[in-house]
């Protein structure tokens, strides 16, 4: 079973930034796509952006040219940079790890963009 610790949420005004990391229990980090989805109140969980071993990205169309997101392999880590937040953006964010033999979720981490 491989654990992911999420740290950096936290409550920012419009227009801050935050920046979110996981680190994971295990090296298959290095050989799976990791991700950052989001999910608010009464919505369903969405996903934010992914990046693959090899570094591909995808992002959401409603975060496109605010968030960033990375990986370091030697770390076991994928982070999120998030910048230009908007009021929209106030969800739980869960990191997940997609191995080539199982998915692994975050317990979450809360984000609250004031406006």
């Amino acid at each position: 079973q491989v654990q992911l610790v999420e740290s950096g949420g936290g409550l920012v005004q419009a227009g801050g930034s935050l920046r979110l990391s996981c680190v994971a229990s295990s090296s298959i980090f290095r050989r799976s796509v990791g991700g950052w989805y989001r999910q608010a109140p009464g919505e369903q969980r969405d996903l934010v952006a992914s990046i693959t071993p090899y570094d591909d990205t995808r992002y959401a169309d409603s975060v496109k040219g605010r968030f960033t997101i990375s990986r370091d392999d030697a770390k076991n880590t994928v982070y999120l940079q998030m910048n230009s937040l908007k009021a929209e953006d106030t969800a739980v964010y869960y990191c997940n790890l997609n191995s080539p033999y199982n998915t692994f979720w975050g317990q979450g981490t809360q984000v609250t963009v004031s406006s």
